[in-house]
């Protein structure tokens, strides 16, 4: 295990004694995570004039090359199922940096989104940095709704990358 190894890190008693728990992500889950993968991009979707096949064709190919990308140029990162009563219903995939946990990726299905699930989340998130004696970073789309959310827990913006946006939180530090 390197120097950067991930603090522990648990998902909140609250969200544990509602069932949710976090899992090892392993092949049997790539239908599910093209699923998921998919409803992340809807409202980008809808205004593009294709068929369906045809946004089924690119959804599935931009899935593959970001799940390439991610397992190639991350190698610490852990890949994580959000689970609710063992049905998965979300990911959180993490990187542990020297300076900063980074959220590579966290993505709800639309039915878990906006009941404070992943509020709980980064809060936790936030925690286990605050712990370690690092901060949190995040890449978020422009467009992203999260955005609101991660402004809300503090996290204020670093860099602009066009249609992202680079986010950090810190400690505070007394």
């Amino acid at each position: 295990m390197t120097s950067d190894a991930l603090p522990v890190f648990s998902l909140p008693a609250a969200l544990i004694s509602c069932g949710y728990s976090l899992r090892p992500e392993t092949g049997a889950d790539a239908e599910f995570l093209l699923t998921l993968y998919a409803s992340t991009r809807e409202i980008e979707l809808q205004a593009a004039p294709w068929t369906e096949q045809q946004k089924r064709i690119f959804l599935a190919d931009q899935f593959r090359l970001q799940q390439h990308h991610y397992r190639t140029h991350i190698p610490n990162c852990s890949f994580e199922l959000i689970a609710l009563r063992e049905a998965a219903v979300g990911r959180l995939y993490l990187e542990p940096r020297r300076t900063q946990l980074y959220v590579v990726d966290i993505a709800l299905m639309p039915a878990r989104r906006g009941q404070g699930v992943g509020t709980a989340i980064m809060r936790a998130l936030q925690a286990a940095a605050r712990a370690s004696g690092r901060g949190v970073g995040i890449m978020v789309e422009k467009f992203n709704p999260a955005l609101r959310l991660y402004r809300r827990l503090g996290f204020t913006e670093v860099a602009d990358h066009e249609v992202y946006v680079e986010m950090e939180w810190l400690p505070e530090v007394f």
